[in-house]
């Protein structure tokens, strides 16, 4: 059985730019309800577009986003807990630290290509090519 697949938003936007990777991504979509996204990719994603291209490309972004089949880590007390510690004990950014929780509170393997998750060695992670 696939294990659990939480998208990091370097992954989501690997999918959308059709870049290195892209078929990877489509795969793990492609097992179903295999696949989670933390809450604050919907808005790294929606800033990233508006900033990159244009307001409506970013919100057109956002809609195809939020149309995947992907369950969402919402906020929780918990999630903040875990986030917290990874934020004290690593380098990597607020965003980053709170896509990190969300990947250990569901025991998932982190889908991206984002540098600052090598430096967590107790998340499984699988980096895309």
């Amino acid at each position: 059985m696939e294990s659990l697949l939480l998208l990091d938003t370097s992954a989501l936007l690997t999918l959308r730019d059709d870049e290195p990777g892209a078929a990877r991504v489509e795969e793990a979509l492609e097992q179903p309800g295999r696949c989670y996204a933390c809450f604050l990719s919907r808005m790294e994603v929606l800033y990233r577009v508006w900033k990159d291209e244009d307001e409506r490309a970013g919100r057109l972004a956002y809609e195809q986003l939020k149309a995947l089949p992907l369950h969402w880590v919402e906020a929780s007390e918990p999630l903040l807990e875990q986030a917290a510690s990874i934020k004290a004990r690593h380098s990597l950014s607020l965003a980053d630290a709170w896509i990190a929780a969300a990947a250990q509170q569901v025991g998932a393997t982190l889908l991206h290509k984002d540098p600052e998750f090598r430096a967590i060695a107790n998340l499984p992670q699988e980096w895309l090519d």
